[in-house]
């Protein structure tokens, strides 16, 4: 989903609990992410890996400006053989300390092995953050959570476009003197669209 697409679901969603429950969750996940430093790891279920989040979160990352949004993608059937970025398994949240962020999504309550692991890295220190299940231990041990139930307005998919985005768009400002990229292409496409100036 494009920005635009994002911009025209947020006018249909004009008036309901999402669009601030989604800027809220954003901003939780970005505050936790730059005040430590980064750090940010993304795991779901066997059944439901949120690749498609860790391609979004890496985009906004660069365009933002924000690098620490970028996610380690931590996946249940990683293989040494697999590319670098989806290589890596389980054994990361067992290493997962304080100031790392840990973002778990799952359309429900994912086993008790995850489960087990999440409460380690939150007994480690790291921040957990959980979206999807309304119910359930995963939850109660996050220090933030979304829902997102089934039967809801909206599924799984598109509540994690919007806090994608929202995370992106909510980043830090950029000190003056250095803009960012987004920055620069908005004040070229404002100069090339510009009307000619007017000759006397």
């Amino acid at each position: 989903m494009d920005a635009v697409r994002v911009a025209l679901l947020r006018e249909v969603l004009a008036g309901t609990e999402w669009l601030g429950a989604t800027r809220r969750f954003a901003g939780a996940l970005r505050g936790s992410v730059v005040s430590h430093g980064g750090g940010l790891l993304l795991v779901g279920t066997p059944e439901y890996e949120p690749w498609h989040l860790a391609a979004h979160l890496v985009d906004e990352a660069a365009w933002s400006g924000t690098p620490e949004l970028a996610p380690t993608l931590v996946r249940h059937d990683a293989r040494p053989s697999d590319p670098a970025h989806l290589a890596v398994g389980l054994g990361r949240l067992e290493a997962a300390r304080r100031g790392e962020t840990l973002l778990v999504v799952s359309p429900e309550d994912p086993a008790s092995p995850l489960l087990e692991r999440v409460s380690d890295a939150r007994r480690a220190g790291a921040t957990v953050l959980s979206l999807g299940p309304g119910e359930g231990e995963l939850p109660v041990m996050a220090h933030e959570a979304l829902a997102v139930p089934d039967g809801s307005e909206l599924d799984l998919d598109t509540v994690q476009h919007l806090v994608s985005a929202a995370a992106g768009e909510n980043a830090l400002p950029t000190p003056r003197g250095r803009r960012r990229f987004r920055d620069r292409v908005a004040r070229l496409a404002e100069h090339l669209t510009a009307p000619p100036p007017a000759r006397w």
